[in-house]
Parts: structure tokens; sequence; C-alpha cells
């Protein structure tokens, strides 16, 4: 997967409950084998090759806990339990990410159809697709798959 260019990016980091501070950060680039040492052979899969777990099988589909969803591959900030919903589709929703810095989105024309692909913008992990359906205001559903994301309670951010 191709992305940003390798060097500094700015991200949000959440830093309490209710703000988060834009920092530097490097991006994030291993080869193949230092990902599968890293990731189990799903995580890998979904997160390094665009995969996607079966529905109504991830671990945070059914998560309340409050807290912040992180990239598996490199930590950065990607959303909050305060934005989850439920959308009945089978994978963890939310209603926004973090940051728009800390996503990318890209068109992903794999299995007959235009969606748009949304990934980690420090490391080029595929997270899930963002729609169009979601709850008011902005109608925006993110669609991710729980292999690309690890979950950190609030107070351990």
């Amino acid at each position: 997967m191709s992305g940003d260019t390798p060097g500094p990016l700015k991200v949000v980091r959440i830093c309490n409950a209710i703000s988060g501070e834009v920092e530097e950060v490097p991006k994030v680039v291993k080869s193949d084998e230092e990902w599968q040492r890293q990731l189990t052979p799903e995580q890998f899969s979904v997160a390094r090759r665009g995969g996607t777990e079966p529905a109504f099988t991830g671990k945070y589909l059914d998560c309340r806990e409050d807290g912040l969803y992180v990239c598996v591959c490199c930590g950065n900030h990607l959303f909050s339990s305060e934005t989850k919903f439920e959308s009945g589709t089978g994978w963890p929703s939310f209603t926004k990410p973090v940051s728009d810095l800390n996503i990318r989105r890209d068109i992903d024309t794999r299995f007959s159809m235009t969606r748009t692909e949304v990934l980690c913008r420090r490391c080029d992990a595929h997270l899930g697709h963002v729609f169009d359906d979601g709850p008011p205001p902005n109608y925006k559903r993110y669609c991710m798959n729980s292999a690309s994301l690890r979950f950190v309670r609030r107070g351990d951010v």
C-alpha cells in the first residue's frame, strides 16, 4: 500500500477525555517480515493486506468501555469510544475519527465496487471503509475491522 511520503507527520494525540494535542511523529515504515513478527496472522491479513474480518466476529464489535481505539500496527490514535455506535453491520462503527490528520482515505475498487478505504496515516494500515449512511449530524459510518485496532481504556491513554 502506498501512502504519504516518509518523514514527520502531524497527528492528534488524545491527552485526556475531551481534547487532544497536535504532535509531530515519524512515519512508520517496516518490511512485511517485520510486520509479520509484530502482528498475528489475522492482523497482518487485514491491516497490511487490506483484508476484512468476517462480520460479527471482531472483538471490539460489542465493546462499550470508555477509551480510545488505536492502530494495532503503530499506536496512532484513531477513534474515540464517544463516537462509536451500533450500526447493525457486524463491524465496529464510528461517526468520526479522532482527527482527519490521523487517517487518510483512498478509493478502493476491489470486488467490483467503489468504496472509500480508510487507512492509518502514520503506517498505512488498512482500517476499513467509510460510508455516507451513518447517524446525524454528519451521516458518516466509519466501518472498522477490530483486527486493525487495539483498545486502550481512557485512564491508560
